[in-house]
């Protein structure tokens, strides 16, 4: 039974269907009469030990009603509907509910079934919030106690014995509690002081470990750390931040009745947050700064997956979109809002960004689904805002979070063969299966280009002195050693595709009929150098004997 009064007054009305509204039924539920049109200009706390006030359209709160007789209640109903109280604010049971109801119709005053999860100190923050009230209580010491995140931390406080904090993403402590008594350490103190977590060896780990489980952690004492429990805070799958609250209880397991008071804090936490716009752009922020920072590769803690809501067994898919209009600066913000609007419809946990003309979007890797899938019903999308031609590079799997800047580079490897392959002008989903070939054409070319010592010199004379002779034998090789099939590619008579490789042979002395030697002129003719060189050979008009 509360015995102090904590009475408010707004200098705006809203109404009790507002109220249950913003509030939302997994707060706060109406029994008996709809009467959502009601005005509420303040709130009460409601004394036993004292006669209701006259205080029309004030909302009593009753946080001792569980235990007051029936015909108690009742008489209690009907004084406060006597006086033109707006509501009355109660906890029950399910079994109570139609007595509770029935005793709202008679009395005509609706009562308002608060959920067991919400303290009556948060309940009345946020209450105090929507009517835009300022409490001032001189029994209770608060750093913003009128805030449901700093209420919340104090209600915590109050049942754990030390000190709480509630952070973001980016490990910012977004609030904390202030109660007299709290046992507090160095590390919480310069915590709260600088407003973010100080740094430590432990915290990679430790986050990475909390915002994973879908339980809370008890964590030991360790060096001067008093034992603290965690949890995170979760929207459906998608994390926003964490509770960290020291046990003033000691090292022991956490029982069912502290269990159960974190998991109900970060639930009410989540809705907050998700509700409040200033928290939750504090909190994508960090999300796109852990983004950047796994393209970048640098500074990777190895929590960042964890943190963006995707677990490191499932994987992380990863997206990348290339317009072709990236002279346009818009072009690329637009693009990046495009992506993340559609592909968190059905994966809420995306994480996008525009990155060098490029829009990078991350996402939780379902093995039921190929990633071209995904990406495949967006380009439409895509052509008909932004313009034809995104193309679309599916690189891979993610598993831990540093192989995330390995696909971004294999991704911009995909892009730049797409572009050196005229064969692959006109694709626009871009995977390491079908690029396969040409990824290990570029990759041997490259160490053609490196190491001197594996070109041969012979295929190097021949594509100088014999440029048409070259462009045949890399036909004949693409052929699979089919003369008529390599004769309709040069658009020649097979008799001038014969000459050209007995020339090969009998000049160079390649021994065509090896097949080492044959991978060995397939590579090499293949690469940058040798595709210039049959490039000088088109426009020759010279090597071909007479057709015979």
């Amino acid at each position: 039974m509360s015995t102090s009064i904590s009475l408010s007054r707004s200098a705006h009305t809203t109404t009790l269907g507002e109220i249950l509204t913003e509030l939302g039924s997994r707060t706060v539920s109406i029994l008996g009469p709809d009467a959502g049109e009601r005005l509420v200009r303040g709130t009460d706390f409601y004394d036993a030990y004292e006669e209701l006030g006259e205080d029309p359209d004030t909302l009593l709160l009753a946080p001792s009603a569980t235990g007051l007789p029936v015909a108690r209640l009742a008489s209690l109903a009907e004084r406060a509907s006597l006086l033109r109280y707006a509501a009355i604010a109660v906890k029950c049971h399910d079994d109570d509910v139609p007595t509770y109801a029935a005793i709202a119709e008679t009395s005509g005053i609706p009562i308002l079934r608060v959920s067991e999860r919400i303290g009556w100190r948060l309940f009345d923050a946020l209450l105090s919030q929507l009517l835009g009230e300022r409490r001032h209580e001189e029994k209770t010491v608060r750093d913003r106690g009128a805030e449901p995140l700093f209420t919340l931390a104090n209600d915590l406080a109050d049942f754990f014995g030390g000190s709480v904090a509630i952070e973001d993403l980016g490990r910012r402590i977004i609030a904390y509690s202030s109660v007299p008594g709290q046992v507090i350490d160095t590390l919480r103190t310069q915590g709260i002081l600088t407003r973010r977590v100080p740094a430590s060896p432990f915290n990679d780990d430790q986050y990475r470990t909390v915002l994973r489980s879908a339980e809370p952690i008890k964590y030991p004492q360790l060096d001067d750390e008093e034992p603290r429990v965690a949890i995170a805070i979760r929207a459906g799958s998608l994390p926003l931040g964490t509770i960290w609250a020291i046990d003033a209880s000691g090292e022991g397991p956490l029982d069912e009745e502290q269990t159960g008071r974190i998991r109900s804090a970060a639930v009410v936490a989540a809705e907050y947050m998700l509700d409040d716009s200033r928290v939750r752009r504090a909190t994508q922020i960090p999300r796109e700064d852990r983004m950047r920072t796994l393209l970048d590769g640098r500074e990777v803690m190895g929590s960042e997956l964890a943190e963006l809501g995707i677990h490191e067994e499932r994987g992380a898919t990863l997206l990348v979109f290339a317009p072709v209009r990236n002279d346009l600066a818009f072009v690329p913000a637009q693009l990046r809002s495009t992506v993340q609007r559609h592909l968190a419809l059905h994966h809420p946990e995306v994480v996008s960004v525009a990155h060098d003309g490029r829009v990078y979007a991350l996402v939780a890797n379902d093995s039921s689904e190929l990633a071209t899938s995904l990406a495949a019903p967006l380009l439409p999308i895509i052509d008909r805002l932004i313009g034809p031609g995104t193309r679309v590079a599916t690189p891979g799997v993610a598993y831990r979070s540093g192989e995330v800047t390995l696909l971004k580079r294999l991704a911009d490897q995909l892009f730049e063969t797409a572009t050196q392959h005229p064969e692959l002008a006109g694709e626009r989903l871009l995977t390491v299966g079908a690029m396969r070939p040409f990824l290990v054409l570029e990759r041997a070319a490259a160490l053609f280009a490196e190491h001197r010592e594996l070109r041969s010199d012979t295929l190097e004379r021949l594509e100088a002195e014999d440029p048409l002779v070259a462009e045949t034998l890399l036909a004949w090789c693409s052929s699979f050693g089919n003369v008529a099939r390599a004769a309709r590619s040069l658009a020649v008579h097979e008799n001038t595709v014969r000459y050209r490789l007995n020339r090969a042979e009998e000049k160079y002395g390649l021994d065509l009929g090896h097949a080492d030697t044959l991978l060995i002129a397939w590579l090499q003719l293949r690469s940058p150098v040798g595709r210039h060189l049959h490039a000088v050979a088109r426009r020759l008009d010279v090597g071909a004997p007479p057709s015979r």
